[in-house]
This record gives C-alpha cells, sequence and structure tokens, in this order.
C-alpha cells in the first residue's frame, strides 16, 4: 500500500488548478480519475477528467463493491473512487492524487489514516467564490446558487483536514501546497 494526498474543495475555490500544476513537478505524483454520473462539461472526455457512466452503471459499480468510497453529491448525481484506479496508480509506484468532495475526502482519509495527506483548499470568501464560478461560464445562474450554498456547507468541514491552504493569492498557495507535499512524502512511519 502506497501514501495518498486527497484534495478537498467548494468548487471555485482553485483546487483543480493546483492540482494540475503539482501533477507537473517531479513529485511521483498521478492523478485518480473519479467516476461520475452527471454529464460531461465542454470538452471533459470518459477517462481523461472523469469516468463518465448513466446513474445505472454508478448504482451497479457500488453493489459490486468497486469503489473505494462514492457520494451522491446533488440529487440522482454520484461521483466517487474507483478501487481500480488506485490499483493502476500503485503499480506504477506512484502516490496517488485525489480530487474529491468533502465527505468523499473525509472518508478516504479514514480509510488509510497516517498514510494519507487531506489537504482543503479555501477561498478567500464566499463571494470571491461566486465571481470565480461566474467567470467559468460554464454553469447557469441557478447551477453557481446551488454550488455557493454548498461551498458554504462544506467550508464548514475544513477543520477536519491535516492542512488548510488558503487559496488567495495562487502563487502563495501553490508553493504552500507544494511544500506540504514534499514533507508528507519525505516522512517514513
Amino acid at each position: 500500500m502506497g501514501k495518498v494526498i486527497i484534495f478537498s474543495a467548494p468548487s471555485g475555490s482553485g483546487k483543480s488548478t493546483i492540482v494540475q500544476h503539482l501533477l507537473k513537478k517531479d513529485l511521483g505524483l498521478e492523478f485518480s480519475i473519479s467516476a461520475t454520473c452527471r454529464s460531461p462539461r465542454g470538452e471533459e472526455k470518459h477517462g481523461k477528467e472523469y469516468y463518465f457512466f448513466s446513474q445505472e452503471e454508478f448504482k451497479r459499480k457500488i453493489e459490486n463493491n468497486e469503489l473505494l468510497e462514492w457520494e451522491e453529491v446533488y440529487p440522482g448525481c454520484f461521483y466517487g473512487t474507483l478501487l481500480s484506479e488506485i490499483d493502476r496508480i500503485w503499480q506504477k509506484n506512484h502516490t496517488v492524487v485525489f480530487d474529491v468532495d468533502v465527505i468523499g475526502g473525509i472518508n478516504i482519509k479514514k480509510k488509510f489514516g497516517k498514510d494519507a495527506l487531506s489537504i482543503f483548499i479555501q477561498a478567500p470568501s464566499v463571494e470571491e467564490l461566486q465571481k470565480r464560478l461566474v467567470g467559468r461560464g460554464t454553469d447557469s445562474p441557478e447551477k453557481i446558487k446551488e454550488r455557493v450554498n454548498k461551498a458554504m456547507y462544506e467550508m464548514s468541514f475544513a477543520p477536519q483536514f491535516d492542512t488548510i491552504i488558503m487559496n488567495d493569492r495562487l502563487e502563495t498557495a501553490l508553493s504552500e501546497t507544494e511544500r506540504t507535499i514534499r514533507e508528507f512524502l519525505s516522512t517514513t512511519f
């Protein structure tokens, strides 16, 4: 069993930007592609950003114990982590990087204990978060409102993570996150 790094944050916090930056560094990290039953957005492709399944296929994977964790993030919309993804990454002797919702992050941390580093990326304010979501141009005003409401709920879980990184200046957040990960990877238990 190898180490895992868990990133969680509300939509618009900059989590994906930070994760993508770290994956380009020579840290031996590899991204665990999550599974979902939502539709692809923009240019998203099956097996790249997510594994896209129908709701029925996703439920079958739950029944067959093919998921490390899963959550019904929005009514009828599931997200989860395929066990086959973890095996695929560990076979390469890489560290698994998870980009998951806060409940998934907390559940993964419980399963891996000291072999997991959980990082919560936080936007400076709810207003800034909303501005970022609008700036993406990928969601309707109703969807943005739903995401902002969910973000306020998710922020209440931040203290349950090993580290909280405030993303008010991207460069600072990137360097602080990289330093934290290097320290974790160099620690032996």
